[in-house]
């Protein structure tokens, strides 16, 4: 019990003292948010039919069906097309905060309602990524996925440096606006009761609005550290409580995903990869699945390779190079599906999924990369004059190194 009892300690210290993984919370949000905005621009001009009123799955169906399973979804407010249309802009612009990390916990809290509300619109629109970035939506909500690569750490970053010359920091204006209109609108939905029957979407969004208001008074009114400290520990246990379970999420749908597979006789006699190969809704490059179904061999691997990798995944967690292997085969294996399938936004929802466990010295290298080629290009635009650096460039810590 007495070793224990160090151990366990610093433990809890790593756990509540520091967010852990900034730079694998923040690649998520980027592929997250990334993969839906895509998918709502691609999608834009078949909005109507796919969550709007002129889709086959009409608003009362759609209505009875959440008052039946309780799922959320603002799009049931009203039936109006324009409604429908303003929503679907909102979730766009949303989408778009969340991905340049601008204001990032308003855009995280409007995120999850942009994909929940369409995708519990028209049920039958979705396949496994859409699960998964159901899922997602979800977790992303507790994480503190702006800490770096977003506008918020560049807007930090410049504060610390003017307070570090000993300069004025600017008052916020936008963040207390966006919680007084976001509170507006709340408190007018409830009122009319159209957050529907079921507590837990409802609680959630006045929980976190709420904390959203104590943080904001803490951090402008509040000059003593201890109040500060408390919201900074229960933040960082849930982001880190948070990035746990995304991690096991990824996990678990391998690991179910190669389990059920092994059970399949398609999966054993090697005959799954075949038949999709030949099915007019996979085929965007009929050439290249027959090419690919011709060959035996290539059946072979890559039917076992795909059982072999989705099962061995959450075992590999503990060798950090096999790991990584795998990790690349799987990526590699989505971005193959991509093409050959065509399914291009189930295929980066994984790849955004298994973003999560890629190596920090990898996302720092690979932020170092993007940092000089984007110096490159502007030095480019202002003619060879060398471009200032930038508050984020020039802050120490993770932020700069972003």
């Amino acid at each position: 019990m007495s070793r224990l009892a160090p151990t366990l300690s610093r433990a809890i210290a790593r756990v509540t003292g520091a967010s852990l993984g900034p730079y694998q919370s923040a690649v998520i949000r980027i592929g997250f948010a990334g993969t839906w905005l895509l998918f709502l621009l691609r999608e834009f001009p078949h909005r109507q039919e796919l969550y709007g009123p002129s889709g086959p799955w009409g608003w009362q169906l759609a209505k009875d069906l959440t008052d039946d399973n309780h799922a959320f979804s603002a799009l049931l407010w009203s039936d109006g097309r324009t409604w429908f249309e303003c929503f679907y802009v909102l979730a766009i612009l949303a989408t778009a905060a969340l991905l340049f990390g601008w204001r990032t916990r308003t855009a995280s809290v409007l995120f999850m309602v942009g994909v929940l509300s369409l995708q519990n619109r028209s049920v039958f629109m979705g396949d496994g990524g859409d699960n998964v970035l159901h899922l997602m939506s979800f977790y992303l909500l507790f994480t503190r996925c702006g800490q770096v690569w977003s506008l918020d750490a560049r807007r930090r970053a410049a504060h610390e440096a003017a307070r570090a010359r000993g300069g004025r920091v600017p008052a916020d204006r936008v963040g207390p606006a966006l919680w007084a209109g976001l509170g507006l609108a709340l408190g007018a939905v409830t009122l009319t009761g159209r957050l529907g029957n079921d507590w837990l979407i409802p609680a959630l969004l006045w929980m976190v609005w709420v904390g959203l208001g104590a943080w904001g008074l803490v951090e402008r009114r509040t000059r003593s550290a201890e109040p500060r400290l408390l919201l900074d520990v229960i933040a960082n246990v849930l982001h880190n409580g948070a990035l746990f379970v995304i991690m096991a999420e990824a996990c678990l749908i391998y690991a179910t995903a190669g389990w059920y597979k092994v059970q399949g006789s398609r999966w054993q006699d090697g005959t799954a990869v075949y038949y999709p190969l030949h099915l007019d809704y996979f085929s965007p490059w009929p050439a290249l699945g027959d090419l690919m179904s011709t060959s035996g061999t290539i059946m072979m691997v890559v039917t076992y390779g795909t059982v072999i990798v989705q099962v061995a995944f959450p075992f590999t967690l503990f060798n950090r190079r096999v790991k990584n292997v795998l990790l690349v085969v799987m990526m590699a294996e989505h971005a193959a599906i991509a093409v050959v399938l065509g399914l291009p936004f189930f295929s980066l929802a994984m790849i955004a999924a298994d973003a999560v466990f890629l190596p920090t010295s990898f996302l720092r290298r690979l932020g170092d990369l993007a940092t000089r080629a984007r110096g490159r290009l502007v030095r480019r635009d202002a003619g060879g004059v060398p471009a200032p650096r930038s508050p984020e460039e020039s802050a120490p810590g993770p932020v700069g190194a972003s």
